[in-house]
């Protein structure tokens, strides 16, 4: 009986098992080289038909000493395009908490830089993205992405407590060397005057390459840093991160 056990757990196919994916970013200024922080990143996951879904993702942001200043954590259960995420940033004593109830509203604490907390409750809709959430619409929409579809959708701005059109396209940028790069920007007129886009760099396997525009790292109490991240894949699962 063990021997059958032992050779059966052995058959099972990679796919009904758990998976993970580990990558690294490193954050420098749009005009320099000089090493701003690090980003260390843990995905956990399971491969379901050969087909690699997140679970839940840990982020922690290193300085150039190698000590960490911030984290976040976030977790799929509800969805993968609205993931709940806490976001602290000690030095600043900020926190930002958004939680996904069910997938059918997003709740939204924020501790302010200044000590004060806000509170705003959001509606789902199917376009909604959050946070991180935009990686996976990406992967999600890959034969659209790789085909130079434009895709519209709603992105949360947690701070303002709204969510905000926006279009997600194909882009030509020489900053970013990269297989496949888009351009994320509002579909308004009027808010693309106030809000720059943010370019995205994806290899041919899906994953993220890079980064540029505006960061959720703090320059000071009323500033982020606007940076260009160049990620690096450090452990890949061993299935397929878009189909």
């Amino acid at each position: 009986m063990k021997t059958s056990a032992l050779l059966l757990a052995f058959a099972l196919p990679l796919s009904a098992g758990a998976a993970e994916m580990r990558f690294t970013g490193q954050a420098t200024p749009l005009n320099g080289d000089n090493l701003l922080y690090e980003e260390r990143h843990v995905v956990t996951g399971k491969c379901t038909d050969g087909l690699f879904r997140p679970a839940s993702h840990n982020v922690t942001y290193v300085r150039s000493n190698g000590e960490p200043f911030a984290e976040k954590t976030l977790s799929y259960e509800q969805s993968t395009l609205r993931p709940a995420m806490t976001f602290r940033q000690p030095g600043f004593n900020e926190v930002m908490e958004i939680r996904n109830r069910d997938d059918a509203t997003l709740e939204i604490e924020w501790q302010t830089p200044e000590g004060d907390t806000e509170n705003s409750t959001v509606e789902v809709t199917r376009k909604l993205v959050a946070d991180a959430g935009f990686d996976n619409l990406v992967r999600n929409h890959w034969p659209e992405v790789t085909s130079g579809d434009r895709i519209e959708f709603n992105f949360l701005a947690p701070t303002r407590g709204k969510a905000y059109g926006f279009v997600l396209e194909p882009a030509k940028d020489d900053r970013i060397n990269a297989t496949h790069t888009v351009l994320i920007e509002p579909s308004s007129t009027i808010l693309s005057f106030l809000v720059d886009p943010i370019l995205l760099g994806y290899n041919d396997n899906g994953a993220l390459t890079d980064y540029l525009g505006l960061t959720n790292i703090r320059k000071d109490k009323d500033s982020n840093y606007t940076a260009h991240i160049r990620y690096a894949v450090d452990t890949a699962p061993d299935c397929e991160l878009t189909r």
